[in-house]
């Protein structure tokens, strides 16, 4: 899963990228409105945590933006005062976290919102023979456990999230390391290439040329 944080204070913003990225997923920080504008105009993000004290355009501000133009990401706010995350409540934010906070619970609550958004209050995903515990980050087949590394992880998240639908390489690239370092296509190549020999022929997993990649349940 791939997270925006969009804060100010640099500190903070490293330290919730670090402690998120411990947890499992991959983060993208902006630092002000229009950078995170930008960025989710641009790019696709399972999750944006947004900083309600940003300079200039204000994080409620930007969340009533969101809100109007249609968009359905879940947000999280981070607030000092809890009046405040009443009201980005009341304007479309689906959960709060007050300032100061335990990275733990961040990534908890992160968990939580994803599940709601997009498994079952399990946080499973089933697709046929496979399996997928998205709070244990562990893949079943047939009821099996099956190993991933990290970046293995990520690349089935993103692609059983679309399933039956084609995932660019772009977006597999960016599922797996953000910004802020730089991974190869060929890379990618080599962790989907490694995913597909793990799901053996529980699922068809294909390149689709010049597109990108898809996953399909066997018929």
């Amino acid at each position: 899963m791939r997270i925006l944080v969009v804060e100010d204070d640099l500190l903070v913003a490293d330290a919730v990228r670090r402690g998120l990225s411990l947890a499992g997923f991959a983060v993208d920080c902006a630092h002000d409105a229009d950078q995170a504008a930008s960025a989710l105009d641009a790019e696709h993000f399972d999750l944006a945590i947004l900083d309600v004290g940003l300079p200039g355009t204000d994080g409620l501000t930007l969340l009533r933006r969101l809100r109007g133009s249609g968009a359905q990401l879940p947000v999280m706010i981070l607030t000092a005062r809890e009046t405040l995350a009443t009201e980005a409540l009341d304007l479309g934010a689906d959960d709060f976290v007050v300032k100061p906070f335990e990275q733990k619970e961040l990534a908890a609550r992160c968990r939580a919102l994803l599940r709601r958004s997009h498994f079952n209050s399990s946080g499973q995903l089933t697709l046929g023979r496979i399996r997928i515990d998205v709070t244990g980050r562990q893949l079943y087949i047939d009821g099996g456990p099956i190993e991933l590394t990290g970046r293995e992880w990520l690349i089935l998240e993103c692609l059983a999230l679309n399933c039956g639908r084609i995932v660019t390489k772009e977006r597999l690239q960016q599922a797996v390391v953000g910004w802020d370092r730089e991974t190869s296509p060929n890379a990618v190549e080599v962790h989907v290439s490694r995913v597909r020999a793990k799901l053996g022929d529980s699922a068809v997993l294909r390149a689709v040329r010049g597109l990108g990649y898809r996953l399909d349940e066997p018929r």
